[in-house]
């Protein structure tokens, strides 16, 4: 494997982290090391001070990559505390609430088992912008630090974190005791990640009913043909066990896909919905605004106008969400894919408070997911992963190019469509949108068939 970086990725991190496959350039224990390293530089981290949160998901190489990250902020004199498996949002959580300095949670989300990630996260819970990201990123592949580093007692320490996957649900029950779920049947497909025993715990502990899956992680299992990227999976369960909601995480439960009692899944422009308009209707949307992503469809706006709100729209990637959230003040935004963020309750996105959240409106309004979901029309939409070989800049490609603007000079205003490449994978997404579908596949191919003879696999 090349040591130089892939031409998938021309900064270190992506739309959610440092990503790749595990123990290959970059996500390797020697760039871990020199992340603990560089996290001790840019946070400031004192040697008495409070230690960085390190957690992870259920993937083999997350031990590997945790104790490299610990000991990168040792080897600077300051300390480490693993909390072992846990879901992302719940770093997240306890950082917000323990004597912690920043946080790290190793995870590749909703890849493979074999990838794995970095993700970092600032003492106040949120996670890093691009300038602190870049910064990192200069130490990072920057020469060796082997001079002046602490040595015998001055070296750090690491330390444990017990119990930190009951301590989480016990924290998550408490916030929502004052809803009660007897007599609910709830389908939870736990992917086998980080949210296999947390979100059935939180859930029973408010009184459902829970049927779990995909609840039991080997290190190899993650994500395989189960969790949110399969939604057909848990369609299936909720039909066969009559549930009345299913659940499905992605690996670290950042995000969720909910099935209504049918057994059809909602994504999360559905979600954003139903959130959005109780918000409203309820008063408590901030500055009557939600934040979606520009690929979140346009049926989502048609809902918020018409009870007097709006949609604003930000850049791929829940970070770049949450950012604008913050700047205007607001509490509610998410993506397409399932990232919700309620800042109101945590300050990224959080599979397991989403769904509690729309549990909750279902428990006031006595309505079925599949009613709440009629709240959102949507537009016949069609997204298209293409895996790539390279990655180049767009506008570079002639040919596709030109097929672009050929495809929007024919949607002449009826429709809308996005080509960019993943922040997460080497792929490149294509969205097309149109009240009417008919002729979606036709503008796809259009714009894909150049794609493929020029950077396709």
């Amino acid at each position: 494997m090349s040591s130089t970086p892939s031409a998938y990725q021309p900064r270190l991190f992506g739309t959610d982290g440092i990503r790749g496959l595990a123990n290959a350039y970059p996500v390797t224990p020697e760039m871990a090391l020199k992340l603990g390293q560089a996290m001790v530089r840019e946070f400031r981290l004192q040697p008495e001070g409070p230690p960085v949160l390190i957690a992870r998901d259920t993937r083999r190489s997350g031990s590997m990559l945790e104790h490299a990250v610990a000991a990168g902020i040792c080897s600077m004199g300051c300390n480490a505390l693993l909390a072992g498996v846990l879901p992302t949002p719940a770093v997240a959580y306890f950082l917000r609430r323990l004597p912690a300095a920043a946080g790290v949670v190793i995870s590749a989300s909703h890849n493979p088992y074999g990838d794995n990630g970095l993700k970092l996260f600032q003492g106040s819970g949120y996670k890093c912008d691009d300038a602190t990201e870049d910064r990192i990123t200069a130490f990072m592949l920057g020469p060796d630090l082997r001079e002046g580093r602490p040595v015998g007692a001055g070296v750090g320490n690491v330390a444990r974190m017990e119990y930190a996957e009951s301590r989480y649900a016990d924290s998550i029950s408490n916030d929502w005791k004052a809803l009660d779920l007897t007599g609910m049947r709830i389908a939870v497909d736990a992917a086998n990640g980080a949210a296999c025993r947390t979100t059935p715990l939180v859930l029973q502990d408010l009184g459902a009913e829970v049927l779990p899956i995909h609840i039991e992680p080997d290190g190899t299992n993650i994500n395989e043909g189960c969790g949110s990227t399969h939604p057909s999976t848990i369609e299936s369960f909720v039909r066969e066990c009559s549930a009345m909601v299913g659940v499905s995480h992605d690996g670290d439960a950042d995000r969720v896909t909910v099935c209504d009692e049918t057994g059809c899944a909602l994504d999360g422009d559905e979600l954003l919905a139903i959130l959005a308009t109780d918000a409203l209707q309820q008063g408590r949307l901030t500055n009557n605004t939600v934040v979606a992503t520009v690929m979140s469809n346009l049926g989502l706006d048609e809902a918020i106008n018409a009870l007097g709100g709006k949609v604003l729209r930000t850049a791929v990637g829940d970070r770049y969400v949450l950012e604008a959230m913050l700047a205007q003040h607001l509490n509610l935004g998410g993506e397409q894919s399932g990232h919700i963020i309620l800042h109101d309750h945590n300050t990224t996105g959080d599979g397991l408070v989403t769904v509690l959240a729309l549990l909750d409106i279902m428990r006031r309004t006595g309505k079925r997911l599949s009613e709440l979901r009629t709240r959102l029309r949507k537009y016949p939409q069609l997204l298209v992963n293409m895996p790539v070989r390279m990655r180049v800049p767009i506008e570079s490609l002639d040919e596709v190019s030109a097929a672009l603007r050929s495809v929007e000079t024919d949607m002449a205003g009826r429709g809308r469509v996005f080509l960019r490449y993943s922040g997460t994978e080497p792929k490149i997404r294509l969205l097309l949108e149109a009240k009417e579908g008919a002729l979606l596949e036709t503008f796809a191919s259009r714009i894909l068939d150049p794609l493929k003879r020029s950077i396709g696999v």
